[in-house]
């Protein structure tokens, strides 16, 4: 039987089920440790942010393909089913662990080719308000397409039409869409009213009707045919460039022909028994995430005997994140425009010195946090394949929806990256992070990130996949889950679904923490505990986070999804014959 006529029988199975993970996953994943009898790994795991994604990726696993082909595939059918996040018009970072080769790909967007670091400035020199989020002027030149391309032409086992075919399937017959997407997207409807055409695709959409998308179809049946090529220099990418002319945005025929991604050295650096594999520049997310590691182990005398989310190990945390926010504004960009030296930012003896910095019984005062060297929406998921290569991928179109652009005739939303750079030094973008001229707008420039795909690696081998979306909380929600496992004996749901919190320097008193929606706030007397410390302690202004976590447990794996969203995670046996091919 084909791949096609396979996905579209486990689609039909799929019709009928509720989206979610819940607890039921977990527990599958332990079911399948405890029969487990293999003296080596043989069976796969992967953690999806959606139910769809995650059949998707089984099924490419169960037919031969790699961790890079089940990646491939299903960030086309998230494109599709995962609406508010999943995307071909927006870019990532992808990390991949295949056989001996570390390699990092980075297809992050970038700025068009006309724009400039005053674009976003009215006549008195003030950011024009919602200019970088809603509309096409707002949107980066995707590199999605580029970059899904790429890794499947260096990495990829089956054809590529074939993992493209399931995303194909997803839009021209339909999908039932989960409650919270039908909910956010009817949300939505007010903020693009009148501004864009998100509200003429998309606000019929219901979650007890089968919701197609035939013009993303045809999209995805030109790139299956054609590849990379049709989104940037065929039908697709003049259907690009008609919808910019519409919406007043700025990317060119031009800026489509010369993107292209880019293979990166990634971030790594040995931290305890492990080596940590992450994101580097234009990711902000690699740097913060070894800082972050390493700070809290100089700090151990500070860290012994204070418990979880008590207010002082929240009071400890937030010291160490106010120095990564205060380096990250002002040495992080695009490496291909900035001279970035992760080495230094990273180096032992430096963050050493950041670590003695922090003040472990009040809040340090911003005048005394300085550079310390001389001188939102995302998605993500988690892949292992029955071989143990791994892939740990995110992507984005930036706040959920993106600009609000469909490309008419495409069937895709644009991205709002162009909210990502620095419109104007100092002034914070939507997240509420500040940059400076590292991080300025310019031309072909790739915008800063927090985007954090993470691999941690023990004698050569992979130990932990795992990342998040959630915009600036995205390294300091890698840390935590980390944390959670390895120095709290969290198992992966739990440690996904604790609590977490965040401080990014501004303001100097503010913590938020996340997991209101689930019933797990801080307490009262934490809350409490934190005030005498001079802290305000808020929810979030959005439950941030949707971790996809893979962990090695003996001789299988645990995956787990954040039980905030509607992910689902897989530990299986693919069928005999796969595991040879």
């Amino acid at each position: 039987m084909s791949l096609k006529l396979r996905y579209l029988g486990a689609l039909l199975a799929l019709l009928t089920l509720m989206s979610g993970c819940g607890d039921s996953t977990p527990t599958r994943a332990k079911e399948v440790i405890k029969k487990e009898t293999h003296s080596s790994i043989t069976s796969a795991a992967i953690a999806i942010p959606d139910n769809y994604g995650a059949q998707v990726a089984e099924d490419i696993l169960n037919s031969g393909g790699n961790a890079v082909d089940a990646a491939v595939a299903t960030g086309f059918a998230l494109a599709v089913t995962f609406i508010d996040a999943g995307n071909i018009g927006g870019g990532g970072f992808m990390a991949v662990k295949m056989d001996n080769d570390i390699a990092f790909l980075d297809y992050r967007e970038k700025a068009p080719l006309t724009a400039h670091k005053d674009m976003y400035l009215d006549e008195q020199g003030n950011v024009i308000d919602s200019i970088t989020l809603i509309g096409g002027q707002a949107a980066g030149v995707p590199g999605t397409v580029a970059g899904f391309w790429e890794a499947h032409k260096r990495f990829g086992k089956l054809p590529w039409e074939d993992v493209v075919q399931p995303a194909i399937d997803l839009a021209a017959n339909g999908f039932i869409p989960a409650p919270i997407l039908v909910d956010s997207i009817h949300s939505m409807q007010q903020r693009f009213d009148g501004k864009t055409n998100f509200n003429d695709y998309f606000n019929h959409i219901n979650s007890s009707k089968v919701f197609k998308q035939p013009e993303l179809a045809k999209t995805l049946a030109r790139i299956a045919e054609f590849g990379a090529d049709d989104f940037y220099r065929g039908k697709t990418a003049t259907l690009i460039v008609e919808e910019m002319k519409r919406s007043n945005g700025l990317i060119s025929a031009e800026d489509l022909d010369q993107y292209s991604p880019v293979w990166r050295e990634p971030v790594r650096a040995n931290w305890r028994d492990y080596e940590v594999v992450s994101a580097p520049p234009p990711s902000s997310g690699g740097f913060a995430i070894v800082q972050l590691l390493k700070m809290k182990d100089y700090l151990a005398e500070h860290f012994a005997n204070v418990e979880h989310n008590s207010a002082q190990y929240i009071h400890l945390i937030a010291e160490m994140e106010k120095r990564v926010f205060a380096d990250r504004a002002e040495y992080l960009g695009d490496p291909d425009f900035f001279d970035v030296d992760i080495n230094a930012l990273i180096d032992d003896n430096y963050v050493s010195k950041r670590a003695a910095e922090v003040n472990p019984n009040a809040i340090s005062s911003l005048k005394s946090i300085n550079p310390g060297l001389e001188s939102p929406n995302t998605t993500h998921y988690s892949i292992v394949d029955q071989w143990g290569n791994a892939v740990s991928n995110t992507y984005t179109i930036n706040w959920d929806y993106g600009s609000g652009v469909v490309v008419g005739g495409a069937g895709f939303l644009l991205n709002n990256e162009m909210d990502d750079f620095s419109a104007k030094p100092g002034v914070p973008n939507i997240f509420g992070v500040v940059g400076n001229v590292a991080n300025e707008i310019q031309p072909g420039k790739r915008m800063l990130s927090s985007m954090s795909p993470t691999l941690l690696l023990k004698n050569g081998e992979v130990e932990m996949v795992l990342g998040t979306p959630g915009g600036s909380t995205i390294f300091t929600t890698v840390f935590q889950v980390i944390i959670n496992i390895l120095d709290f004996n969290m198992s992966p749901l739990e440690a996904v679904g604790a609590t977490r919190f965040h401080h990014q320097l501004v303001p100097a008193d503010l913590i938020t923490y996340s997991g209101f929606s689930i019933d797990r706030p801080l307490s009262d007397q934490v809350i409490e505990d934190l005030a005498k410390k001079g802290y305000r302690a808020e929810p979030h202004s959005f439950e941030y986070g949707d971790v996809q976590i893979i962990v090695k447990d003996g001789k299988s794996w645990v995956a787990a999804s954040d039980p905030r969203d509607r992910g689902q995670s897989r530990v299986f046996e693919p069928t005999p014959k796969t595991r040879d091919q």
